[in-house]
């Protein structure tokens, strides 16, 4: 039995992310060359994906759709949690040896990340979480910030004969969504009373992270360039929904938060 990390072990956990594509065979193709995912399933212009057989990401191609707008509300990034340090470490080498375009990356304190997009500008962490004994917390909230990654110590877990980045590797999921609202405190309001998530963290008043079973985020929520955004333009690329893992659920709905995005709970 594949042994999933912890962000997927909790009673609310993210199970796949969905994708509105104007080309969703170009986006296939991005995810599977570059993330790593394998290609699952294919049904008319629908295209899943995911890693050891289990489904991360659903792309839905409407070539009629118009192209994202960052300053709406929609899909921040999809961040997917690599089962260990070593396999971020892999990517990461052979991101640089294929010349993939970075947006950043980053130091959490309780995790390592890096960020890039794909061809339709959604966003994507790759990132892995450092053990949670090394987590530092104030209260019931945890401590992140941002702070530069250190490549080398992290290349460093690597022995010159590694064997290298061979695609996501088993036990790879979607840790946590990042979206982007009008209002992060409405955000939280939907997030803690709809579906139970704590808060663990907030920066400013401009962001805030949720989470189940004390994970650090399962769900990040900005306001960066969308401040006051209201409901999300059902015609436009991006987010088209997100599936969540409910072990308390009763039975499969459909909810929306205050912006529209559309929210599937599942049982386990």
């Amino acid at each position: 039995m594949t042994v999933l990390p912890f962000s997927a072990t909790t009673p609310v956990s993210i199970g796949e992310v969905g994708l509105k594509a104007r080309d969703a065979d170009k986006l296939a193709a991005f995810y599977s060359a570059v993330v790593g995912l394998e290609i699952l399933e294919r049904d008319g212009g629908t295209i899943r994906l995911g890693a050891g057989g289990r489904p991360l990401l659903t792309i839905e191609e409407d070539r009629q759709a118009r192209p994202d707008d960052p300053r709406e509300a929609g899909l921040f990034h999809t961040a997917f949690l690599l089962p260990d340090r070593a396999s971020l470490a892999r990517w990461v080498r052979f991101a640089a040896a294929r010349g993939v375009a970075l947006e950043g990356a980053s130091d959490h304190l309780v995790s390592e990340a890096v960020y890039l997009s794909d061809p339709e500008g959604n966003g994507i962490e790759i990132y892995a979480d450092r053990d949670r004994d090394e987590w530092q917390w104030d209260g019931d909230h945890i401590a992140m910030t941002t702070l530069p990654l250190d490549h080398r110590a992290l290349l460093s877990v690597l022995g010159d004969n590694d064997a290298g980045w061979r695609g996501a590797p088993e036990g790879t999921v979607v840790g946590h969504i990042h979206l982007r609202v009008g209002d992060p405190r409405a955000a939280e309001a939907w997030w803690n009373e709809t579906l139970g998530l704590k808060t663990m963290a907030r920066r400013s008043e401009a962001a805030v992270f949720l989470a189940s079973g004390g994970y650090h985020h399962h769900v990040g929520a900005n306001a960066w360039r969308s401040a006051g955004a209201g409901t999300r333009d059902p015609g436009r690329a991006g987010l088209a929904w997100v599936k969540l893992i409910d072990t308390a659920a009763d039975g499969e709905k459909v909810l929306h938060d205050p912006w529209g995005t559309e929210v599937r709970v599942a049982t386990a």
